[in-house]
């Protein structure tokens, strides 16, 4: 009389067992990953463009600062969601692709100026990108991740803005 209920149940549960780690992943999560690796990427394009042509050595120090700790946070990232079965993008998307776009087409002193400027938008839409994974994610080691890194964007956010002084 209880076999046919518990082996539902034992079915049930080796049914769950299979569900790829992404599928309980929420949405809010899973857009958070993907909006950080663009980002992540693309400060590294924009860094390594920034090492090429900018003419300040401030600007060229903040790039180079920007490539080791955002190449670091990307491999983090991208262990998390190997872990979890989730393909983040290869390149930047969206609006992180159309910044490295802009910036491709400047040298100089107006380069080192679009950077800047740019440096101090993404940081400030980073920060509150990571914030709230911090504190409203729902996967532990994503929210880890954010609340890990958080210190850091807000180091880099003071950067930019004693860049754009």
């Amino acid at each position: 009389m209880h076999k046919l209920p518990l082996a539902c149940l034992a079915a049930g549960l080796l049914g769950l067992s299979v569900v790829p780690a992404s599928a309980a992943l929420s949405s809010v999560d899973k857009e958070f990953m993907e909006k950080a690796a663009s980002g992540g990427m693309a400060e590294v394009q924009a860094a390594q463009l920034a090492q090429q042509r900018a003419s300040s050595p401030q600007v060229r120090q903040f790039a180079s600062r920007m490539i080791t700790d955002h190449t670091q946070a990307n491999s983090e990232l991208q262990q998390i969601a190997e872990q979890m079965n989730v393909t983040l993008p290869s390149k930047p998307t969206g609006r992180d692709a159309t910044a490295a776009q802009r910036l491709s087409g400047l040298n100089g002193t107006d380069f080192d100026q679009t950077y800047a400027q740019q440096e101090l938008r993404d940081h400030q839409q980073d920060i509150a990108l990571f914030r709230r994974e911090a504190l409203s994610g729902r996967d532990p080691a994503l929210k880890a991740f954010a609340q890990k890194t958080l210190p850091v964007l807000q180091q880099h956010l003071q950067m930019a803005q004693a860049l754009n002084r």
